[in-house]
């Protein structure tokens, strides 16, 4: 072996997913790499170019992996020594979506596929490891792994985007095509014209043994080689390689690289001894690539219309509900989900500024209650304020009347979206809660340190806020001015804390789940008011009375006091998974139905998850007496 592959080879061995091949392997690799030369900003392939018959990695220098969206070059990632990128070619058939240029004079191994492909086929980890680092487009260097050599991804969001990726459904042809063995190829390519299919699946008792592709027929009949009056049988690929129904995006793609095939056969119980239910194609792979949440985020960022952004929540939940058929951490889905929706608004916001104009002063668009705390999975309403920096009193009439139809404008293209307006007109385009920083920081003093004379005003869902778009420091100054009031303050806290305990019980002295007496819900259980909001205004006085600042999340907050306040651990850590049940139960039923969730039919319910609901109630008692104690409450308002 020659010395420059004999160094490849040794370079390689300390990198994934290289480390799991013996030298023999990355020695015979070696042999067949080219080493490329790239000058500083060079570009080795760029955004739509065809793709090439290698992989690439970077033996020295710095390459960036970059995506331009809305005229605006952004980087996705920096690789350095030892990092893999240019995977494409492995997983799917369509062009590069990436651009990588250099940073600096670097040197790049190019590694050709067809010679690499057996080493993926027959080793597990490998193909793994590929699939991830195609999934995550993460750094993955040896300094990037935790001790599994698993991918650390840069965000909890890439992470949870690849596990999505790994659980995500397929949608294909679950009416395939299907004849005997004994049919002549001519009548069955006539067939395949006709139905303006691919692909045909040859059975025998219902059963698969064969397929035959039109890659098949270029290649067997059109070239000569058997003649078109023959039988079916004789040009098939067999056997067929096959899948269980609910197979994942990532599990097939594995299965195709393995067996070098392009089609996969879908049947009852994943082998070939039973009864065809569909077939997946390559092309199936490439449109489930386009629900994954990376695609979504992109595509709202060019989003021009409404009803564009409609048909992209619309493919959110249909991610969440696949996420929650397959059993992904609820906590995961609500991140994702949570990341789209706040991408939505922002765009909403966006359009209306292109509509009129650039703002007159900075501002900040804050999302409040569910969506402030990262936790609107359903399409429930929307709710906002908008806050602008203080200007001159000369100024002051035209620069609310310029946000007031900014933020109505916003708030009409989300309510067509399918965001229904809130009917407490929590909202930006609502002239109380559009206002100067001034004005807001007034209406926090008023509500924090006389509670009771504004009651009707005070809604604990102000005390829940994410900034969607505009001017972080705005929404940092209102966070100082909460906390600053919060202070000793305990007729705010005895206002706030009596507010968290008089939502009705969810069960009866008995233990049976009170119900709605009367009106549309009659005899359903309202998970959100007697079960959820307990949760989520304990969660809320507890965090604002700690004094722990930049956690909005319901199921984070229980978390964080869980260590902030040790010795009543126990019954955080109960209420932040309490809080997971209850969301997933209400999430299930709202997707179900189609509505916001709000009220579960318990008739429909098995027994199993009536017990799942019911132990989820139980940690609400301990959290009722905890705040009892905490704030010596003993009178109900």
């Amino acid at each position: 072996m020659n010395t420059v592959a004999e160094h490849i080879a040794d370079f390689l061995k300390e990198y994934k997913p290289f480390d799991n091949l013996t030298f023999q392997e990355l020695s015979d690799i070696a042999t067949n790499i080219r080493v490329i030369n790239l000058e500083k900003h060079a570009v080795l392939f760029q955004n739509n170019d065809p793709l090439h018959d290698s992989f690439y990695v970077v033996a020295s220098g710095v390459i960036n992996l970059t995506t331009i969206a809305d005229a605006e070059e952004t980087i996705l990632n920096k690789c350095h020594e030892g990092d893999i990128f240019g995977l494409r070619p492995f997983f799917a058939k369509n062009n590069y979506m990436m651009t990588a240029k250099a940073r600096e004079e670097s040197i790049i191994y190019a590694i050709p596929i067809a010679v690499f492909r057996p080493f993926v086929a027959n080793n597990s980890d490998v193909l793994n490891f590929l699939l991830e680092s195609f999934a995550v487009n993460s750094r993955h260097t040896k300094d990037s792994m935790n001790g599994n050599g698993k991918l650390l991804s840069d965000t909890d969001f890439l992470d949870q985007q690849t596990e999505m990726q790994y659980i995500q459904s397929l949608n294909y042809n679950n009416s395939p095509l299907t004849t005997e063995a004994s049919s002549i190829i001519k009548e069955v390519a006539i067939l395949m014209t006709d139905a303006m299919v691919d692909n045909i699946v040859i059975c025998e008792k219902n059963q698969p043994i064969g397929i035959v592709t039109n890659a098949d027929l270029s290649s067997k009949i059109a070239t000569g080689r058997y003649p078109i009056t023959e039988t079916i049988d004789k040009i098939m690929s067999s056997p067929v390689v096959t899948v269980i129904e609910n197979v994942s995006l990532a599990e097939a793609q594995l299965l195709m690289l393995k067996h070098n095939v392009t089609h996969l056969c879908v049947t009852k119980d994943g082998t070939s001894k039973s009864v065809v239910k569909g077939i997946i194609s390559e092309h199936d792979l490439i449109v489930a690539q386009a629900s994954n949440p990376g695609v979504l985020i992109k595509e709202i960022k060019r989003s021009q219309l409404p009803k564009d952004l409609k048909q992209i929540r619309d493919r959110l939940s249909d991610l969440i509900q696949n996420s929650i058929q397959k059993n992904i951490p609820i906590s995961h889905v609500s991140n994702i989900a949570s990341e789209i929706n706040l991408a939505i608004i922002k765009r909403a916001v966006e359009l209306s500024i292109l509509d009129l104009g650039s703002p007159p002063a900075r501002f900040a668009w804050l999302s409040i209650g569910s969506q402030g705390r990262k936790e609107q999975l359903l399409l429930t309403d929307q709710d906002s304020i908008l806050i602008f920096e203080d200007v001159t009193p000369e100024k002051y009439r035209e620069v609310k009347d310029y946000f007031l139809r900014l933020a109505k404008r916003t708030t009409s293209i989300l309510e067509k979206v399918g965001y229904e307006y809130c009917p407490n007109g929590h909202m930006g385009s609502n002239m109380l809660w559009c206002k100067s920083l001034s004005d807001w920081t007034k209406q926090y003093n008023s509500w924090m340190n006389t509670p009771g004379e504004n009651s009707n005003d005070l809604s604990s869902i102000f005390f829940d806020y994410e900034i969607v778009f505009g001017e972080g420091k705005i929404e940092e100054a209102i966070e100082n001015v909460i906390f600053k009031n919060a202070v000793n303050n305990t007729l705010f806290f005895d206002f706030l804390g009596n507010d968290a305990l008089k939502r009705n019980s969810p069960l009866s002295f008995f233990k049976k789940f009170i119900v709605e007496e009367e009106g549309p819900h009659k005899d359903k259980f309202d998970i959100k008011t007697r079960a959820l909001m307990p949760l989520i205004d304990g969660a809320r006085l507890l965090i604002l009375n700690a004094n722990i600042k930049g956690i909005q999340n319901t199921y984070l907050r229980f978390k964080q006091l869980a260590i902030t306040d040790s010795k009543n651990a126990e019954i955080y850590l109960s209420c932040a998974e309490a809080f997971l049940t209850l969301s997933k139960f209400r999430t299930v039923e709202g997707l179900k139905n189609d509505d916001s969730g709000q009220y579960i039919n318990l008739r429909e319910m098995s027994k199993t998850d009536k017990e799942k609901l019911k132990n989820a109630l139980a940690p609400m008692k301990d959290l009722e007496e905890l705040i009892k104690s905490k704030f010596q409450l003993t009178q109900f308002s």
